[in-house]
């Protein structure tokens, strides 16, 4: 009975070390869980050992039907969920923010203090008019420049441009300020860490998109070669 109940003991112990190695590796570097905001933006909790800030990806397909105003969604067989989102062309002019034209609002995760990169995948539409569909302004709480003062505010005049090309189809197009004369320029840091707003307005009637990307390194210095970029 002594040996059997040794052996016993010596199987428990290693069913709790193997159950304890695998809960390690999971953590580590197993699939990381998704959760979705009450913006119903989904996004993955990808927790690195190393601290390093995580890429925030957003497709259109995403987005709730809450989060758009004046926008239609689009079929587009090639982008993420087989949509995107973008504003009708009448040929008419849009004004920046603080004006409230067409736009699209909602939430995802960031880290203080890292410096960012914004790029959206633009569909720029037929030129009609006035309008060359081919702009957004782009906007963010909790923004803050080198000095911890509070910029890029939505619904203040304080934004970035992304100004596509006058040729029609997809683009990675980044988000700057107009006239930045630097990439640093371009480079969005945040004063907390947890969700922000952001707020997408479109600048030319007729445009579109279909993913906007926070990068802090993958993407930081260079937009991204493929079309779909993956979560």
């Amino acid at each position: 009975m002594l040996k059997d109940a040794n052996l016993i003991t010596k199987c428990r112990a290693s069913i709790m070390v193997g159950f304890a190695a695998a809960a390690l590796t999971a953590w580590a570097g197993g699939p990381q869980p998704t959760y979705v905001n009450n913006a119903g933006i989904a996004h993955t909790q990808d927790k690195k050992s190393n601290g390093a800030a995580p890429e925030v990806i957003v497709y259109a397909s995403d987005l709730t039907e809450s989060a758009l105003y004046e926008f239609d969604v689009w079929k587009e067989p090639a982008s993420p969920g087989g949509t995107a989102a973008g504003t009708p062309n009448t040929g008419d002019e849009l004004d920046p923010p603080p004006e409230n034209d067409p736009h699209v609002k909602f939430k995802v995760p960031v880290q203080q203090g890292v410096p960012y990169r914004c790029w959206i995948h633009m569909k720029v539409g037929a030129p009609k008019g006035k309008s060359q569909a081919n702009k957004f302004w782009v906007q963010f709480s909790d923004a803050v420049d080198k000095a911890n003062k509070e910029i890029l505010k939505p619904r203040t005049n304080s934004y970035l441009t992304a100004q596509g090309p006058t040729q029609q189809g997809w683009t990675w197009v980044e988000c700057a300020p107009e006239g930045a004369k630097s990439a640093t320029e371009s480079l969005i840091y945040f004063q907390t860490t947890g969700e922000v707003t952001v707020r997408m307005q479109a600048g030319m009637e007729g445009v579109g998109f279909d993913q906007l990307i926070l990068s802090p390194a993958k993407f930081l210095d260079k937009p991204p070669a493929e079309a779909i970029v993956k979560k």
